[in-house]
């Protein structure tokens, strides 16, 4: 153990969303760790609309241990084992699908949630103590062996590590790259989870979860875990359009339910009927990095993960199952720098490398994605300008081939971590050598 001239290490995190509490959870697994998590709201509430965790989020949560938050108590699995399911607009017929390549767990295979049930489940497995309300940061100040949190209130958190989990609108992030910008996509979504109860009157609803395709408009429906069901109905449009439909919403505003059911009532009974039914709903811009972050790391004492690190827009619904692989490789690679054995708690130069070979972990993998987002925005948007309208046809080839994303939702985050790490160790310290390796 370490002694009380080597105290413990003392991680502060900022947020506790998922990314936040998944990396509470992993790091106070070490005995040796002292975690405190400091969020901007008053409460926990259970607020929020769906979320997906793919094969990838799921492992790792099995491998945290957090049965609660995998069982199908807490979310919904549909009977075809297909991770989605597209089906025409108008016709409602099956024009594509997604399949697993490597899964062969049912409790692995795509999971649907309301984000707040997933939320309290991952709430379930971290002290109460540990998380500090109200605490909206304001700034940060890097020291040679330590780093404060500053907060509006005028208290502060002094740890030897920050990470930044605060999300889509990082405060942390914000404090090192003053200029960085979140670029609005064209996309707007229409959302709301409700009970499950009210679909009971609809024929032919589909027991699995759909993505119902149009040419600028889609609706996604899904029963969710706990009685739940959820739909969300999205438009395109250019988002450099002065005039644009809901270019100027906000995030998580209420909207009219009966604009979201206008755009709807064209479309096949089923998807009419599940926007009749629905109560209320809410706006949700998609937005994502205007660019990628040259790096995640700041000072060796602050490092980012989830959202507040690659903000992507929630393409492909990956999301959640980012963050808990980001959260987790971070806690691997602090692990591989300070074990449980250890007698002093790590120097800069080890907590340099452990954030290094983090990052190198996933920074990869989360520019790969970013890069087919702008590169899908940019053609979507190129093709409006143009006039150019989808046909039927086109419609019907572009759902048959799928999102083709499963190196996405069954990437092995271990694996690449051990790779990763592996190619450091080659090196000694240079590291830049070993990512010329990989």
């Amino acid at each position: 153990m370490c002694s009380p001239e080597n105290p413990r290490l003392r991680v502060v995190i900022a947020g506790a969303g998922i990314a936040g509490l998944t990396a509470a959870i992993a790091l106070r697994k070490h005995p040796l760790i002292d975690v405190q998590v400091y969020e901007q709201a008053p409460e926990l509430l259970e607020i929020g609309a769906s979320i997906a965790l793919g094969p990838n989020g799921l492992r790792t949560l099995e491998r945290l241990g957090l049965q609660n938050a995998i069982s199908n108590e807490v979310c919904y699995r549909g009977p075809s084992n297909l991770p989605m399911i597209y089906r025409h607009w108008k016709t409602g017929e099956v024009i594509g699908n997604d399949k697993h390549d490597n899964v062969n767990e049912r409790l692995h295979r795509t999971a649907r949630y309301h984000r707040g049930h997933l939320h309290g489940a991952l709430l379930d497995n971290v002290p109460k103590e540990m998380i500090h309300l109200g605490k909206k940061a304001v700034g940060v100040d890097v020291f040679g062996d330590g780093v404060t949190l500053r907060f509006e209130d005028g208290t502060t958190a002094q740890a030897d590590i920050l990470i930044g989990a605060d999300g889509l609108k990082s405060a942390v992030r914000q404090f090192f790259v003053p200029d960085f910008k979140l670029l609005w996509s064209g996309w707007t979504a229409y959302r709301t989870c409700f009970d499950a109860s009210l679909t009971k009157s609809i024929p032919n609803l589909p027991e699995d979860s759909i993505h119902w395709w149009g040419t600028t408009t889609s609706f996604f429906s899904s029963k969710l875990g706990k009685n739940s069901y959820t739909v969300v109905g999205s438009i395109f449009v250019d988002p450099d359009d002065p005039s644009a439909q809901l270019k100027d919403a906000e995030w998580d505003e209420k909207a009219s339910v009966q604009a979201f059911r206008d755009l709807f009532t064209d479309w096949n009974p089923v998807v009419k009927a599940l926007a009749e039914v629905t109560p209320s709903v809410r706006l949700f811009p998609n937005f994502s990095c205007a660019g990628t972050l040259d790096s995640w790391i700041f000072g060796n004492r602050v490092v980012l993960i989830g959202d507040a690190a690659h903000a992507h827009g929630g393409a492909h619904a990956t999301g959640g199952s980012l963050a808990i692989d980001d959260a987790y490789a971070l806690s691997l690679a602090l692990n591989s720098v300070f074990p449980v054995t250890a007698t002093q708690k790590p120097s800069t130069e080890q907590i340099s490398k452990a954030f290094k070979v983090y990052e190198r972990t996933r920074k990869p993998h989360a520019e790969k994605l970013l890069k087919l987002v702008h590169s899908n925005n940019a053609a979507r948007i190129a093709k409006l300008r143009a006039g150019h309208v989808e046909t039927d046809d086109e419609l019907r080839v572009r759902a048959s081939k799928g999102s083709n994303t499963n190196w996405l939702h069954e990437h092995d985050v271990v694996k690449t971590f051990e790779k990763t790490l592996g190619a450091y160790k080659e090196t000694g310290d240079d590291f830049q050598e070993a990512k010329a390796r990989l």
